[in-house]
C-alpha cells in the first residue's frame, strides 16, 4: 500500500516597503512565519520599495520581470504577497509569473481552516473563505471549481465553490443563519454570566503571546499550547479562585495579529466580543519578541475596532524566562503592569493579585442584615464578593462585604 503525503510548496515572499522600511522587513519576517504554519518552505524575500502596490500587478513592471526570473531559477511553486491583493492585481500576476500567486489574507484563512475544531469555528472559517473569494469571481471563470492541494484550498474546499455567484451567496445566507444562531446562544450564556454576577476576564494578545499557556497554568484547562501562529483558535472558557477565594471566568479569544483580514474580522466578531463584555482585559504580551512594541499597537488598535477602549486593562509580559536584554517593559494604557512566565508560573500570583484588586474598584460596598432564610444570597457574597465582616444576630447575618454591582 503507498502511502501520500502533502506535498512542501516552496514560494517566495514579496513586500511592497514604503518609508519605513524597517517595519515592511518586520511584516516580512512575520509572513514567513505564517508560511511556516501553513506548510510552505520560504525560498527567499523578495521587496520593492515604493510608496504604494501598483495598482494592476502589486509590484513595478522592471521588479515584476525580475521577480519572474528568481522564480524559474528557484523552481518555486508559488508566491505570497504581504498585502491583500485586489482580483485584478491576483490575476495579473499568475498570468505574468504563471505559478499561483498568493497574499496574506489568504495565507491566515488557510491556517485558520486547520485550526478551526468547533462547529463554530468551522462555520467562521467557511464564511470568511466564501466571502474572501466571492471577491475573487470576476474574470476567474471555472478556475474557483478546480481541485488541488497546498495553501488556500483546506477548509470548505474548492470542489464546493460553485463558479456560479448566486450558489455562492446562497451557501453565504445559510451560513451566516448559521452564525446568528450560534451568536444567540452565545449571548445567552454571556447573560447568564451576567446574571451569575461571576466577574469575566478576557484574555487577549498578539497571537503566540502565550494565552493558551497562560490559561492553562491558571486553570488547569487542557488546551493545544504550541509556538506556532494561532495554534489555538476556538474561544475557552474556565474558571479561576483568587487569593481572597473569590471566583472569575478567565475567556482565552483569538490572537490578533497586524493586517488581520477584514473578512476574518467580520466572522469572527461575536468570538472577539468577548472582550466588549469582560469585566476585566488581561492583555498578554510576548516580552522576549523584537516586535513586542508593534504587537502590542495592533491589539490596541484591534481592541479600539471592537469598541473596547474604557476597561481596565492588566498588561503581562510574558515570558520573562527568557533572555530580554535591556528591554524597558511599560505599557502607559494599562492600570497594571507585571513581568510573568505563563511556563515556569513566575508572577502568577501577584497576576492574580493584581486581578482581584483591579475588581475590588469595580464593586460596592454594603453594610446589612440578611434574614437566616436568605442562605443563598449570603452564599452568592462569598463566592462573589470580598467579605470584610459577618456578625450573627437574633435579626440575621449582618454582612459588610464588596461585591460586584450586578449582584446588588
Amino acid at each position: 500500500m503507498t502511502e501520500t503525503s502533502e506535498k512542501q510548496e516552496k514560494v517566495i515572499l514579496v513586500g511592497i516597503a514604503g518609508e519605513d522600511a524597517e517595519e515592511a522587513l518586520s511584516s516580512l519576517m512575520e509572513l514567513e512565519e505564517l508560511a511556516g504554519t501553513a506548510g510552505a518552505k520560504v525560498l527567499e524575500i523578495f521587496i520593492q520599495s515604493r510608496d504604494l502596490p501598483h495598482p494592476g500587478t502589486y509590484l513595478g513592471s522592471g521588479r515584476l520581470a525580475e521577480l519572474k526570473e528568481r522564480v524559474r531559477e528557484l523552481e518555486a511553486d508559488g508566491i505570497i504577497c504581504d498585502d491583500e491583493l485586489s482580483p485584478a492585481q491576483n490575476r495579473n500576476l499568475e498570468d505574468a509569473l504563471q505559478v499561483k500567486v498568493m497574499d496574506r489574507s489568504l495565507l491566515i484563512l488557510d491556517i485558520f481552516a486547520r485550526r478551526a475544531a468547533t462547529s463554530e469555528g468551522k462555520i467562521q472559517v467557511e464564511l470568511a473563505q466564501l466571502r474572501y473569494r466571492a471577491t475573487r469571481l470576476t474574470g476567474k471563470g471555472t478556475a474557483l471549481s478546480r481541485l488541488g492541494g497546498g495553501i488556500g484550498t483546506r477548509g470548505p474546499g474548492e470542489s464546493k465553490l460553485e463558479t456560479d455567484r448566486r450558489s455562492i451567496h446562497n451557501r453565504i445566507s445559510k451560513l451566516k443563519a448559521d452564525l446568528k444562531e450560534v451568536v444567540r446562544h452565545r449571548d445567552l450564556m454571556r447573560e447568564k454570566r451576567k446574571n451569575s454576577a461571576v466577574p469575566v476576564v478576557a484574555i487577549v494578545g498578539y497571537t503566540n503571546a502565550g494565552k493558551s499557556t497562560l490559561l492553562n497554568t491558571l486553570t488547569g484547562a487542557d488546551i493545544l499550547a504550541e509556538d506556532k501562529l494561532f495554534a489555538t483558535l476556538d474561544p475557552t472558557t474556565r474558571s479561576l479562585a483568587l487569593p481572597g477565594g473569590e471566583e472569575v471566568l478567565l475567556t482565552d479569544t483569538v490572537g490578533f495579529i497586524q493586517k488581520l483580514p477584514h473578512h476574518l474580522i467580520d466572522a469572527f466578531k461575536s468570538t472577539l466580543e468577548e472582550a466588549l463584555y469582560a469585566d476585566v482585559i488581561l492583555h498578554v504580551v510576548d516580552a522576549s519578541g523584537p516586535r513586542m512594541k508593534q504587537q502590542m499597537e495592533t491589539v490596541y488598535a484591534t481592541l479600539k475596532d471592537l469598541g473596547v477602549e474604557k476597561k481596565p486593562v492588566i498588561t503581562a509580559f510574558n515570558k520573562c524566562d527568557l533572555p530580554l536584554g535591556d528591554a524597558f517593559l511599560y505599557d502607559a494604557q494599562a492600570e497594571e503592569a507585571l513581568r510573568i512566565s505563563a511556563r515556569t508560573g513566575a508572577g502568577l500570583m501577584e497576576l492574580k493579585e493584581t486581578i482581584s484588586r483591579i475588581l475590588q474598584e469595580q464593586k460596592v460596598y454594603i453594610d446589612r442584615v440578611f434574614s437566616y432564610t436568605e442562605a443563598a444570597a449570603l452564599g452568592r457574597i462569598r463566592k462573589y464578593g470580598n467579605l470584610v465582616k459577618e456578625e450573627y444576630t437574633p435579626e440575621g447575618v449582618r454582612i459588610e462585604a464588596y461585591v460586584p454591582k450586578g449582584l446588588v
